[in-house]
């Protein structure tokens, strides 16, 4: 969930950071140019006030220009451009030039310069130059005119680079770029502690929920941070679970009463079947038919009352060496498969593990006892122990029938048997038996298919004692 929640919060942070500062950028452009076009107004109009007295009248006129003011003008023009390199020049209405610099700088005859300085020459307030971008190579044109009795008598016009300036707005973005990378960095660390504080009782409830899933029915969600609403919702999970408890642990001991009640008048109805075997003639079928009836009833109240047992038992966890307690229960179990003509073969190298040994080896002996139940003469069962990673593993393979896919979605449960194997001898009960002896101290039963045909069953049990 953190990994769908995260990415969306940090797509919209970037959004809104982008929004923001794609305007700023555009401002600080706009800025810096808006700076450079005044600097340029006031030396225009610094320039027409020393043009406005160098004619007396004016272009064509017979009047000899003052010579003194013009050459004025001229170095002003000239120590201008030096300094800046910003071409500069005034020109007469007719386009003639009064002075400029450089010299050789004539007025074009289109193009932003001369559209400028047509607009000057009727005492029309210019427009705002477009905006110069940092990878446009533009130039910035702006004109004043030369005022004299209330007419216009002449245009100064300036032509200015924009290196500098676009130097600066780069500087300017960079800057931006910098602070929001920063506040992004910020949101992202926000971002973390906000999903972390929001999912923490998720994840939570999460494993709490895995507890009670895999049999340990203790287990409650822990008082925590995070909104209103998932501490509500813990709360209400938390009853939930302790009614789920209630129900189990009364059906446990309605299970548990059934069976220890009910063994003592089937005990009592066993015994005499057996004395009214001795009435009747040796062999009889009948009798013999009730006698395997009741001592099935038997197994099965039996392992009913070992299940609700089971179900109800705390785990004992102690470091044990799996290898060596599979190596025991392999051993008792192999005078059984000599006399079914079975091989029993055995790999159980040290491997340790936290586990209830009680409860490993009655589960091993479930899991073995099914493989030779299963396995024809001359066949091979395989019992296997090795680790992976957090686990330690116990592999029981056999050479029998194997189930389906279908089958093996049910083996395991409660009174469940293959409708192929109806004649085998069992209740049904011994691997659900196994899977509620393992649940509290974390161990798990597997089932797949062995190829070619069999049935491969998986042991696996903690390594550590948290249950990892």
């Amino acid at each position: 969930m953190r990994a769908r929640l995260l990415p969306l919060l940090i797509v919209l942070m970037a959004g809104v950071l982008l929004a923001l500062g794609f305007p700023l950028g555009a401002s600080v452009a706009a800025q810096q140019q808006q700076t450079v076009v005044i600097d340029r107004i006031d030396d225009t109009a610094r320039f027409a006030s020393l043009a406005q007295f160098v004619t007396a009248r004016g272009p064509g006129s017979r009047v000899a220009t003052t010579d003194e003011r013009l050459e004025t003008l001229r170095q002003e023009l000239q120590r201008y451009h030096a300094v800046y390199g910003i071409r500069a020049g005034v020109f007469y209405r007719d386009g003639r030039m009064m002075a400029t610099a450089p010299d050789d700088w004539p007025l074009p005859e289109q193009g932003d310069v001369r559209d400028t300085f047509a607009q000057a020459l009727y005492s029309r307030p210019g427009h705002d130059p477009d905006q110069v971008w940092p990878w446009q190579d533009g130039r910035l044109v702006v004109a004043s005119s030369v005022i004299r009795d209330g007419d216009v008598v002449a245009v100064v016009v300036t032509d200015s680079p924009t290196g500098q300036m676009r130097a600066k707005t780069l500087r300017g973005w960079l800057w931006i770029a910098v602070g929001e990378s920063a506040a992004m960095l910020v949101a992202v660390g926000a971002a973390l502690r906000l999903t972390g504080w929001v999912l923490r009782p998720v994840r939570v409830l999460d494993a709490t929920t895995h507890d009670i899933a895999t049999g340990r029915l203790k287990s409650r969600v822990a008082p925590s941070g995070g909104p209103p609403e998932l501490r509500r919702l813990a709360r209400s999970f938390n009853e939930m679970a302790d009614h789920v408890e209630d129900v189990l642990e009364q059906q446990r001991a309605f299970v548990a009463d059934a069976s220890h009640q009910l063994r003592n008048p089937l005990a009592a109805l066993l015994l005499r079947i057996e004395l009214l075997a001795l009435e009747l003639p040796e062999g009889n079928a009948e009798i013999a038919s009730v006698r395997t009836e009741g001592k099935r009833l038997a197994r099965v109240l039996d392992d009913l009352l070992d299940l609700a047992l089971a179900e109800h038992a705390e785990a004992e966890l102690r470091l044990v060496d799996v290898g060596e307690l599979t190596a025991d229960r392999a051993a008792a179990w192999r005078p059984l498969a000599e006399d079914k003509g079975v091989r029993l073969h055995q790999r159980t190298p040290p491997v340790t593990a936290w586990v209830d040994p009680v409860a490993l080896s009655s589960a091993l002996d479930a899991v073995i006892d099914n493989a030779l139940k299963f396995s024809p003469d001359g066949s091979e069962v395989s019992v296997a122990v090795d680790a992976t990673g957090t686990r330690s593993r116990i592999v029981v393979t056999d050479a029998g029938p194997g189930l389906t896919d279908e089958e093996l979605g049910r083996v395991g449960d409660r009174f469940w048997r293959s409708p192929r194997h109806q004649n085998v001898q069992g209740s049904g009960l011994g691997l659900s038996i196994s899977r509620a002896l393992l649940a509290p101290g974390g161990g798990t039963i597997d089932y797949a298919r062995r190829e070619p045909h069999g049935l491969r069953v998986t042991v696996s049990v903690p390594r550590s004692r948290d249950g990892g």
